[in-house]
């Protein structure tokens, strides 16, 4: 067994640290606008043009089993679908506000279809829940609301109280974990006590646990769904850790106490969560799996985005970027699935990562760069009993305490381990080679 533990959290992350990969869904009014899900903030744009957006929004493409069926197909075990995000308009039938999908020319409960579709594909679900709401009445202006440059700004936020907006959130929240079934992971974003106004905006305060009356809200969730894994972002600490937008270069560890801590890297295809129709940054093939691999290489979980179209469906750019996905772990999922940073004792050789079976039987070397003819692996003489590229399960032959090549004997060690590869790199972005351990 890997001998790696994790500090202790109230959820059940078993499930979690197994499966390792995962798919997050941005869905809202800021699809129709397609140019970033913060636009509303970005934009200052008022209600009256806002309403625009929910007076048109008809996502009549969309097919959550198609959905389903794209990220089981790319590998994925799991979703989080962002039931409400930061303009506040929810995609559930919630009896606490008209802004939902309901009142649409929808008219459909997406949460529940899509629920309903994953757990069908044997996919676990996902809420995301946005702490943030830019439509509420009672959510008072801060540095992010999209009225922060009125003038009258302070004259809006008389009469708004944090408090009713609290008791409203632990009624959607109450409706999320009541209504659909079973729930493993409840996504909160985000906490911002620190962000605060200057000058004649000090009066706008940053957001923090407080605001959200947290314990309440976390003790709602577990006391309606036992297990559930819940993120840090109310500004509790909770079950995972969720960096943003880069990627870790080392397993994340708890900041006072320095213990290794569950977490997941959560990125986006492109620059953008919501579908941003001109946006051009969309990652590269080669980039999409190192991700992948890098993440578990340090024990974490890959949680990537997709932001569907207005009308429901993944255009080209994010079903081409799923497909990278379905190809690669078709074949190399075993490396992923299970696995998670190797024992010390292994260090991986340059443009390669290991990663390791949570038994501890079985080694995945990574190539990023593709060698020539050998890979000398030092630590695992007399360590490995069979070798195999993966993709295919053919094998790969090696020797231990020296590297032959037309009889001569270059590096050698007796802690040496040399396999012996084809010339040509098989047809796989990244191969794996998977060394079973005696």
């Amino acid at each position: 067994m890997t001998s790696y533990v994790t500090r202790k959290t109230p959820g059940d992350t078993a499930w979690f640290t197994r499966d390792r990969f995962g798919m997050f869904i941005h869905f809202g009014l800021y699809a129709m606008p397609a140019r970033h899900e913060w636009i509303k903030s970005y934009e200052r744009i008022p209600e009256d043009k806002y309403d625009k957006y929910f007076k048109y929004f008809n996502p009549d493409l969309f097919d959550a089993r198609e959905w389903a069926r794209q990220a089981k197909a790319a590998g994925m075990k799991y979703a989080v679908l962002t039931t409400k995000h930061h303009e506040g308009f929810c995609l559930f039938d919630s009896q606490y506000t008209d802004y939902k999908i309901t009142n649409t020319a929808f008219g459909r409960d997406l949460v529940k279809e899509y629920a309903d579709a994953f757990r069908a594909e044997g996919l676990r679900v996902g809420f995301y829940y946005s702490l943030i709401d830019w439509h509420h009445p009672d959510f008072t202006i801060d540095m992010h609301h999209p009225r922060r440059d009125d003038p009258d700004a302070l004259q809006q936020n008389e009469g708004r109280d944090m408090r009713r907006y609290a008791q409203y959130m632990r009624d959607q929240v109450t409706e999320l974990l009541t209504n659909y079934g079973k729930i493993d992971v409840l996504w909160f974003d985000f906490s911002y006590p620190d962000l605060n106004g200057t000058g004649d905006k000090a009066w706008m305060k940053g957001k923090g646990k407080d605001d959200w009356e947290a314990e309440e809200l976390l003790a709602l969730a577990r006391r309606l769904q036992p297990g559930i894994i819940i993120d840090n972002r109310t500004g509790i600490e909770q079950d995972i850790f969720t960096p943003e937008q880069f990627q870790p270069t080392e397993w994340v560890r708890h900041k006072e106490t320095g213990e290794l801590v569950n977490w997941e890297a959560c990125q986006t295809f492109s620059g953008s969560w919501g579908y941003y129709r001109d946006e051009q940054t969309w990652k590269s093939p080669e980039m999409l799996i190192r991700m992948l691999v890098n993440t578990v290489s340090l024990g974490g979980n890959l949680l990537m985005n997709v932001g569907p179209t207005s009308r429901g469906y993944f255009d080209h750019r994010a079903e081409a970027a799923l497909k990278v996905y379905a190809d690669w772990m078709k074949v190399n999922s075993r490396a992923i699935y299970g696995c998670t940073m190797a024992e010390p004792e292994f260090t991986a050789p340059a443009d390669c990562r290991f990663t390791q079976s949570l038994d501890g039987k079985r080694l995945y070397l990574h190539l990023f760069a593709y060698p020539f003819a050998h890979i000398q692996l030092h630590g695992l003489a007399g360590k490995v009993d069979y070798a195999q590229f993966l993709h295919d399960g053919s094998e790969v032959l090696f020797s231990e305490g020296k590297m032959e090549h037309f009889g001569e004997a270059l590096p050698e060690g007796d802690d040496l381990l040399v396999l012996n590869i084809p010339p040509v790199k098989p047809d796989c972005l990244v191969p794996v080679i998977e060394l079973f351990l005696k």
